[in-house]
């Protein structure tokens, strides 16, 4: 009766709580399934040298194709209900693969993202003159302030575990809480130039940016959202 004062959508009314909590449940694992397809198919497409958003543009003119987009996953929602599905699933005495199989590949995603990256610094010979790379973005999705369960933090610590120096800017996080929670200091501006910029979260802001003036020589830029107009960008 509360809801149905205050959303102007309109409410559902579940069979049960069981059911409610359910539906929750699927709907977020559902998500993350076909986050982690697509992710999964990066991988594979990595490994063909075969850019995987030109290929979701032409699997897009299909008219019953579902147009989801690789990339991190985080957050409070997609990342854990399905973990609460699996165990509940498990205590009941069934092993629930598919559900598991989908987290297994998302959860890979950031190594990914910091291995291709030094590889990648590495093929130019930046490893001779101290690599410094460029996170653009720390909370779990765009123009959005929450940093819970972020996979960023992820990337920032495989990368400095290679000595590479590492800056992450986004002016959407909280500096106090990223520090509390991350033990990470962010930068509260863009004034020196990296080898490497990875675009790991695609606030409005960033499309903007002049990238050419924070892009050292030979530089490339990690668009892990395909945010960004095509032409030398390092895209997953």
């Amino acid at each position: 009766k509360l809801y149905k004062k205050i959303i102007t959508a309109g409410t559902y009314k579940a069979n049960s709580i069981k059911v409610a909590e359910a539906s929750k449940a699927i709907e977020n694992a559902q998500r993350d399934l076909n986050i982690s397809f697509m992710n999964e198919l990066s991988l594979i497409f990595d490994k063909m040298e075969i850019d995987t958003n030109s290929v979701i543009d032409a699997a897009s003119t299909k008219w019953n194709f579902m147009n989801f987009t690789p990339g991190l996953v985080g957050g409070h929602c997609i990342s854990v209900d399905p973990y609460y599905l699996a165990y509940k699933s498990k205590s009941l005495g069934y092993f629930p693969e598919v559900i598991l199989s989908g987290r297994r590949v998302n959860d890979f995603i950031p190594s990914f993202v910091s291995s291709k990256t030094i590889k990648t610094l590495s093929n130019k010979g930046t490893f001779r003159s101290n690599p410094k790379v460029l996170i653009l973005g720390i909370t779990f999705k765009e123009n959005f302030s929450d940093i819970r369960n972020t996979k960023v933090p992820v990337i920032y610590d495989e990368l400095r575990q290679h000595n590479i120096v590492v800056d992450i800017y986004d002016k959407n996080a909280n500096p106090e809480e990223v520090d509390k929670i991350y033990g990470i200091k962010m930068k509260n501006n863009l004034s020196k130039k990296y080898h490497a910029i990875i675009i790991a979260v695609p606030h409005q802001e960033f499309i903007d940016i002049k990238y050419e003036d924070l892009l050292e020589e030979e530089g490339f830029i990690f668009d892990l959202k395909n945010c960004l107009k095509r032409n030398d960008t390092l895209k997953l």
